[in-house]
């Protein structure tokens, strides 16, 4: 391993840590919740990960760096996202969706709790997540005007035109994908639109002007749909023992992936292509210190995991 992808780890492991010691106490103790919703929401909260999504807040916050203090003040926000990705993976989980039984090497949800108690745990975390950008405000960590503009991106990302949207169209596709624009349509929304949201809220955190936020937000959609090349490309050839689940599976459940319409090979050279691109687009705008980004994008479109 390369000095600097030692360096990648070592920075991923340092900030999963954080974001894990700020996801423990996310959900105050005082709160009167019943014991099995919290449980349900601990146990996937808890269940390890590699904490992309929250990471790229604090990264993004950095790059920008008109702030010093603003990889702290991230934090809260950077919760909010791993709230809503987790809640999106019990839900993609379910009989009703994806029908999966593990999940990070683990039972899913619903295999411990039951349907039931796995949908309303997601609808917590969903939940929760707006309550976390709130309390970056109210702590002062950010201004509310952009807690606002973060709670606003977030609504659209996540939601009926973005992740959500994402997940409808996944479904619906179930039904017969025929074309390459289709597919990208699903990764753009279900994957990408949260990595862009990370970027750009970090972004928004350390006072990005509007052109870095849009080179950010530019720079996760890229970087977003080539991580999910790679996720369709590691379920033929990945190491199932690394993944924490099954490989093949889109092949089981006839998905159409990218390796499916364009080949192994052709998948590959397009993850290649779309990290140069976001790379390229990122480094347009100016900001103080790119190269862990830079850096990171590379590390998550050549990952085996």
């Amino acid at each position: 391993m390369a000095r600097s992808e030692l360096d990648i780890v070592q920075y991923l492991n340092e900030q999963a840590q954080h974001v894990e010691k700020t996801l423990r106490h996310i959900v105050p103790e005082q709160w009167d919740i019943p014991v099995k919703l919290r449980e349900s929401m601990n146990y996937s909260l808890e269940a390890g990960g590699k904490r992309i999504r929250p990471i790229l807040v604090i990264a993004a916050a950095e790059a920008v760096g008109h702030d010093p203090a603003a990889a702290d003040s991230a934090y809260p926000v950077a919760a909010a996202i791993e709230l809503i990705h987790t809640y999106s993976l019990i839900h993609d989980d379910l009989p009703a969706m994806d029908n999966d039984d593990y999940r990070r090497g683990k039972p899913t949800n619903h295999k411990v709790y039951g349907e039931a108690m796995a949908i309303l745990a997601g609808d917590a975390m969903l939940t929760h997540a707006f309550y976390c950008i709130s309390l970056a405000a109210k702590n002062s960590r950010v201004s509310a005007e952009t807690a606002l503009a973060i709670v606003e991106d977030l609504s659209v990302l996540a939601g009926a035109a973005g992740m959500v949207g994402g997940q409808v169209a996944d479904i619906l596709g179930e039904q017969g994908i025929t074309t390459l624009e289709q597919l990208q349509y699903i990764h753009l929304h279900k994957t990408s639109d949260l990595i862009a949201f990370s970027l750009k809220a970090g972004g928004r955190i350390a006072g990005a002007n509007e052109e870095q936020l849009e080179a950010l937000s530019e720079f996760g959609r890229g970087i977003g749909l080539a991580f999910q090349i790679q996720d369709d490309i590691l379920d033929l050839i990945g190491d199932e023992q690394k993944l924490g689940k099954k490989t093949n599976s889109d092949v089981e459940q006839s998905k159409v992936t990218y390796p499916y319409l364009l080949g192994l090979e052709a998948s590959q050279a397009e993850v290649a292509r779309l990290t140069e691109a976001a790379k390229k687009r990122l480094l347009s705008a100016g900001l103080a210190y790119p190269n862990r980004l830079l850096a990171l994008a590379d590390y998550l479109v050549g990952r085996d995991r």
